[in-house]
């Protein structure tokens, strides 16, 4: 004899087969749109070569130049003794070492990092040059001439801190910084007189005094800017300047020892 029981539990699986085909005739939701999952970055605005315009200047030191500081190396022999301090290098009342840049004017304009590769030296237990601009992300190639090691110590405020030693004749070392930071010290801790700064920024517009004190932007936009002039001891000076298309514009700065 049959139960009820065994009944229901036996149809069970009918009635939902029932169910799920009934369903299957039914018309398919619309399909939602995907949200995107990030914003596209904005491109910048081509900058038209026949309007770009040049920003040039000479950067001195009013007043005699402080003297420099000698600096012993007698604690490691292959550094050859002694040498001197490089906060303050003028000759002539020409200024070298001075980091210039568009700090304000180009708005929200992006910029292609650079596929050229900055060389930072080290020779002589000294960094060479002393001062360098890079675009965030762009390639630092650090080379170590010397027949000791050296401990490169970068101590950023903004972007990522490492320290890494590098032997006589190794191969180099390739770092990125990716955020944009100014006068971003770089150390030696095998020799603590060994300094120099590398600056980050996020646009092409950007140069280092040499011995001469003199400095060239080119390629820029026609519009307003601010230039900034900044010396590791001296401090920084902020210049405006209005550019009309294919103008060359002179801007000096003049830093007080």
């Amino acid at each position: 004899m049959i139960t009820k029981t065994w009944v229901k539990f036996c149809c069970m699986p009918a009635l939902l087969g029932l169910l799920v085909a009934g369903c299957g005739n039914k018309e398919p939701a619309a399909e939602q749109p995907t949200a995107p999952s990030a914003v596209a970055p904005s491109t910048a605005t081509p900058i038209d070569p026949a309007t770009a315009a040049t920003v040039i200047g000479v950067v001195k030191l009013a007043g005699e130049a402080p003297k420099a500081a000698k600096i012993d190396m007698s604690q490691d022999p292959a550094c050859k003794g002694m040498n001197m301090a490089e906060n303050v290098v003028a000759t002539g009342g020409d200024l070298s070492n001075v980091f210039v840049y568009v700090k304000e004017g180009l708005g929200t304009r992006t910029f292609d990092v650079p596929k050229e590769i900055v060389t930072l030296d080290q020779s002589g237990c000294k960094y060479h040059p002393h001062v360098i601009g890079v675009m965030a992300g762009q390639t630092i190639k650090i080379v170590n001439s010397d027949p000791t090691t050296h401990n490169i110590h970068p101590t950023p405020k903004d972007n990522r801190e490492w320290n890494e030693s590098q032997p006589p004749q190794s191969a180099p070392l390739e770092k990125t910084f990716a955020r944009e930071e100014i006068m971003l010290p770089v150390k030696c801790n095998q020799h603590p007189w060994m300094r120099m700064f590398v600056n980050v920024v996020k646009s092409p517009f950007y140069a280092v005094t040499g011995p001469d004190g003199r400095f060239e932007i080119k390629g820029l936009p026609p519009g307003d800017y601010t230039i900034a002039f900044i010396q590791e001891k001296l401090g920084e000076q902020d210049v405006k300047v209005t550019l009309a298309a294919k103008d060359t514009k002179t801007v000096d700065a003049t830093f007080k020892p």
